[in-house]
């Protein structure tokens, strides 16, 4: 009976803390899960964990992760989501889901890379390969099937074309040679449709893999070329779509006329992202630019179609 007792009150008092069990033959190892179960049993009777910070404070397994877009607006969207008192967000890029090596040391080691945070803090982590990486869904389904997704998109020619900058500034960077993008967009004349960077953008395909294990109302869309021009709405959205408190303001953001894009306000503290956000795109002849456009025209309407949206991509 008393053991009865124990488990009704650890469901009533910690509900974010223990997410579904993982189950199947994807399931990484469950010690982290373990862990947590009893931290939270710990906790529950006003004790603290060996080791565990003395302020209650935990890790939380992520009750929201950013699944991309890469080049889409992810680390925005994070930092613009961390303005809110109830997130708690990973610093870096985790790659647990889709890098092998990390997933097969289990959840015991997801849950060591998330940030220390209150019991009602919404822990998210973001890793914009999640949404192309073709094992990734079944993963994070494993984890927690009722898990909320964030998805941010911005124009598919656009993200082609910030794709290949990160990667050509990545090279500059180490002094290695990069070919021009005519020479990567271009193969014999046609549209190089085995350029990765094109088939990251075909949303529609790689979003039918996570329909597959997710309801669509648990993925929320961010518009990543409003977030660029206007972030406060885009951010609203968030919120509600979270069930956050509206905490984040329009005072939250200015305009920085020197940097060319909108920076992040937070208790007089004012910051921006990094200067390897928001560099200009190399100069594309307006011919591969339009062919760019058109091979994606279809792919974006069956996109549209598939989440009932439009958005306003050439």
């Amino acid at each position: 009976m008393a053991a009865l007792l124990l488990g009704a009150v650890l469901l009533v008092s910690q509900p974010q803390v223990v997410p579904s069990l993982p189950a199947g033959p994807e399931a990484p190892r469950q010690s982290g899960l373990q862990e947590q179960m009893r931290m939270a049993a710990l906790l529950s009777e006003g004790l603290v964990p060996e080791g565990a910070p003395h302020n209650g404070s935990v890790r939380q397994l992520p009750q929201t992760i950013i699944i991309g877009v890469r080049k889409g607006g992810t680390r925005a969207l994070l930092e613009m989501l961390s303005l809110h008192p109830d997130v708690a967000a990973a610093e870096n890029e985790v790659h647990f889901f889709d890098w092998e090596e990390h997933y097969s040391h289990g959840l015991g080691w997801y849950l060591s890379q998330m940030p220390l945070s209150w019991p009602h803090q919404l822990t998210v982590e973001k890793t914009p390969a999640y949404f192309t990486s073709p094992k990734v869904p079944a993963r994070v389904h494993s984890m927690n099937p009722g898990i909320r997704l964030l998805l941010i998109l911005r124009d598919p020619s656009e993200r082609v074309l910030s794709d290949y900058t990160q990667v050509l500034y990545n090279h500059l960077q180490k002094r290695k040679p990069y070919p021009a993008i005519e020479e990567v967009l271009v193969r014999d004349g046609r549209l190089n449709v085995d350029y990765k960077a094109l088939n990251r953008s075909l949303y529609h395909v790689h979003l039918q893999n996570w329909l597959r294990f997710f309801p669509l109302g648990h993925i929320h869309i961010v518009d990543g070329d409003q977030l660029i021009r206007d972030p406060f709405p885009e951010i609203q959205k968030v919120e509600r779509f979270l069930k956050l408190a509206p905490q984040i303001h329009a005072s939250n953001f200015y305009f920085n006329k020197t940097k060319g894009f909108y920076c992040l306000r937070d208790s007089g503290r004012d910051r921006c992202l990094h200067e390897s956000k928001g560099r200009a795109h190399p100069h594309v002849d307006p011919k591969l630019l339009n062919k760019l456009q058109e091979y994606f025209h279809e792919p974006n309407q069956k996109f549209f179609e598939l989440v009932g949206r439009t958005f306003d991509w050439h």
